[in-house]
């Protein structure tokens, strides 16, 4: 018998309809289009404004938007992780809404939080279960309503993030396809550089942690910026390294898209010609747990079967990998 490895084998996405340009940006706080595009290569982002809507409502519709294309019975599937920093509530889990919603009636559910890099590794979660040989049908969901923790009068992070949802099916596959390695890190060194400082056990709600704004991202942006390109390029060069894998022989990478000079570092790092690395950044800016996902889905149709991809990310906390994944099917 071969052995089972776990295959992407579908993938969908959810942005929202309004969009927050950088001109808008600009009546907004001390800031302009220039120097939000220079510096990061964001032009606008995707924001849910309806108050009633969380973080679920996006990651259900990319559920859906997958079930839809793949025509698959929802029933069938036998897990939900739902990456994400921004969870609908703070004690029932966002993913058993999102099961629930979809109809996954047989699957069981739970949230992972790892900033940013929270779909590598709930994708990493996911094809464990896989190649456990138990489960058959994960679906692995990178969501966040970042608007929602964002300071609008804070113009070193409103004009970084954005709201979206990406989901993928993994599946087991016994021709070679799937996830092939990962590496995955993290350091509580960069546990005070990116944070909300109130809403947790440290810190409990209070009126005066909401008028001081303590529920709010703030970020040292320089530290995380110096981690982000440090490590994240030297994860991705190692587990090129570890396969044996030459630049000729990745055909894609899917890097996080938190800023263009970071994921640039990154592909010089692997020394990858510019037409290799995807980028979205400039349409939906951040959106933490969902951009791998949504990369996937905007670029899915260039993808070939065997196709080699790295991805990679980095993020608060720090947390950071990269994985190797053969590529499953042709769209």
């Amino acid at each position: 018998m071969n052995k089972i490895t776990a295959a992407i084998t579908a993938v969908g996405a959810y942005v929202p309809d309004d969009v927050l340009t950088n001109k808008m940006l600009e009546e907004m706080v001390d800031t302009n289009d220039e120097w939000i595009t220079s510096r990061t290569g964001i032009k606008e982002r995707r924001i849910l404004k309806d108050p009633n809507k969380g973080t679920s409502f996006l990651a259900i519709e990319a559920s859906k938007d997958l079930l839809q294309k793949r025509n698959l019975d929802p029933q069938e599937i036998d897990l939900v992780l739902v990456a994400t920093v921004t969870p609908d509530l703070p004690v029932a889990a966002t993913s058993v809404h999102v099961a629930t919603q979809i109809g996954a009636t047989n699957a069981f559910a739970y949230d992972i939080q790892a900033a940013c890099s929270g779909f590598l590794y709930a994708m990493s979660t996911g094809a464990a279960y896989i190649e456990s040989g138990r489960y058959k049908k994960v679906l692995v969901v990178g969501a966040d309503k970042m608007s929602s923790i964002i300071d609008y009068t804070d113009r070193t992070t409103c004009i970084i993030f954005g709201d979206g949802a990406g989901a993928v099916l993994m599946e087991p596959n016994e021709e070679g396809f799937g996830l092939q390695d990962e590496i995955l890190r993290s350091d509580s060194i960069g546990r005070d550089s990116l944070r909300i400082e109130a809403g947790g056990s440290l810190m409990p709600p209070t009126e005066e942690t909401v008028a001081k704004k303590l529920h709010y991202v703030r970020q040292d942006g320089k530290t995380v910026f110096k981690f982000a390109v440090s490590n994240m390029a030297a994860v991705s060069e190692q587990i090129m390294k570890q396969n044996n894998l030459s630049n000729e022989d990745v055909d894609w990478l899917i890097a996080h898209q938190a800023n263009k000079r970071i994921v640039g570092a990154t592909a010089g790092r692997m020394n990858l010609e510019d037409d290799k690395v995807l980028m979205n950044i400039q349409r939906y800016g951040n959106t933490t747990s969902a951009t791998l996902p949504l990369l996937l889905s905007d670029y899915e149709k260039k993808f070939k079967k065997g196709d080699n991809l790295i991805f990679a990310s980095f993020g608060g906390g720090f947390t950071w990998g990269a994985a190797y994944l053969k590529w499953a099917y042709n769209s």
